[in-house]
C-alpha cells in the first residue's frame, strides 16, 4: 500500500459511537507520533474509555477508523479475536486468576527473549514479587502485574484506562514512575485517560479534552492550564476565577485590563499580594485554607470572589489587601 509523505505511528480519523442512544465519540481526530505521550482527560462519562477502546480494536467505531502504523484497526465486530497486534490496553477491571503464583502468571504470558523478562519485572517494581500468590497482593501490586503481563508481548503503544483511579497515593506514586520508565527504558509509547489534573500536566507531551465524546480542546498541557477555552476545562485542572464581563470595570485600574465586554480568567497563583496601593484594587479576605503544599486565600473584591494561591499564610481573615494580577495570564472569554 502507498503512503504519501511519512506514516504517523497512530492516526485517529472522525471515529463516531453512540451508546445507549448517547454520544459516546463524535468525531474525533487526532494523530501521535511515536514516543509521544497523550493524555485524554474529561469527566467521568466524557468518553475516555470508549475511545481508548476503539484505539485498540475492542469497541467498534460506527464510522471513521484507526489506523495504527498505517494498518487499519479492526473493531470486534470485524475479528474472532478483538485486539490489534502491537497495541495493549490496561482496563480499569483488570483481573488476575486468582490464587495463583505471580511467576506463574507472568510466565503464561512472556513472549519475551530470554533475560529480558528480568528487566521488564524491575522496571514494574514487581520482582520482589514473584514468590507471592496473587491472592497476597494488594490493589496497586495486582494492577502492575498486569501491567507486565500486557508487557511480556512487546507491545508498541500502550493504552491505560484511568489507572490511578482506585490507587492510594503511595501506589499512584510508584505507577507513575513505572509509567515513565516504561516509555524511558522500555522505548512503549503510552497514552493515558484520566480526571485528574495532577495526572496528566506532569505527564503530558499533548492534551486531549473531551465531552460527551467529542474533543473540545487540544493542546501543550501548559496551554490547556492557562488558556482553557471555557469553564468546562477550566474546571478540569484545578481552582480558577473568573471576573464576568459586567464586574470587569471594577479591575480597570489593573495593567492590562480593559472593559470589552468580554470575561476574564486567570488561576489563583496569578493573583499578586502587594504591599504598596498603586495600580491595584482593594479586596477583604474571606477565608484561608492549608492546602498542604500552600495556602488559598478567598478575597471579595466589590462583590467579586477570588482564589488566590500563596506559600505562606501572610493575611488574616478580614484584613484589607491590595491586589494586582499577572497580566500576561488573564485570558478572556
Amino acid at each position: 500500500m502507498y503512503f504519501s509523505g511519512p506514516m504517523e505511528f497512530l492516526q485517529v480519523k472522525n471515529i463516531s459511537r453512540q451508546e445507549n442512544g448517547n454520544p459516546a465519540a463524535r468525531e474525533i481526530h487526532f494523530v501521535q507520533q511515536r514516543y509521544q505521550k497523550i493524555a485524554i482527560a474529561g469527566e467521568t462519562g466524557s468518553g475516555k474509555s470508549t475511545l481508548l477502546k476503539i484505539i485498540a480494536g475492542l469497541a467498534q467505531a460506527e464510522s471513521g477508523e484507526v489506523r495504527f502504523e498505517g494498518i487499519r484497526v479492526e473493531g470486534p465486530a470485524e475479528k474472532l479475536i478483538p485486539g490489534h497486534p502491537g497495541i495493549a490496553y490496561l482496563s480499569q477491571q483488570y483481573e488476575l486468576p486468582n490464587n495463583m503464583w505471580v511467576e506463574e502468571v507472568l510466565n503464561y504470558a512472556d513472549e519475551l527473549p530470554p533475560g529480558e523478562a528480568a528487566i521488564l519485572y524491575a522496571t514494574c517494581r514487581i520482582d520482589h514479587l514473584l514468590k507471592r500468590r496473587t491472592s497476597q497482593l494488594s490493589g496497586g501490586e495486582k494492577q502492575r502485574i498486569a501491567l507486565a503481563r500486557l508487557l511480556t508481548r512487546s507491545p508498541k503503544l500502550l493504552l491505560l484506562d484511568e489507572p490511578f483511579s482506585n490507587l492510594d497515593l503511595i501506589h499512584k506514586r510508584i505507577l507513575k514512575a513505572v509509567i515513565k520508565d516504561i516509555g524511558d527504558k522500555l522505548g512503549t509509547t503510552c497514552m493515558l485517560a484520566s480526571h485528574d489534573p495532577l495526572d496528566t500536566l506532569s505527564w503530558a507531551d499533548e492534551i486531549i479534552v473531551i465531552r460527551e465524546g467529542q474533543i473540545i480542546q487540544q493542546g501543550p498541557p501548559a496551554t490547556v492550564y492557562s488558556r482553557p477555552l471555557n469553564e468546562y476545562v477550566a474546571g478540569l485542572f484545578g481552582a480558577y476565577n473568573l471576573i464576568p464581563a459586567s464586574s470587569v470595570a471594577v479591575f480597570e485600574k489593573l495593567p492590562g485590563i480593559k472593559q470589552n465586554g468580554k470575561s476574564l480568567f486567570f488561576r489563583p497563583e496569578e493573583i499578586k499580594i502587594m504591599k504598596k496601593k498603586e495600580h491595584t484594587v482593594t479586596g477583604i479576605v474571606i477565608s484561608i485554607s492549608f492546602m498542604g503544599g500552600y495556602y488559598e486565600a478567598g478575597i471579595r473584591v466589590d462583590g467579586v470572589d477570588l482564589t488566590a494561591r500563596m506559600i505562606q499564610p501572610e493575611l488574616a481573615i478580614g484584613e484589607e489587601v491590595e491586589i494586582s494580577l499577572n497580566e500576561n495570564k488573564v485570558w478572556e472569554w
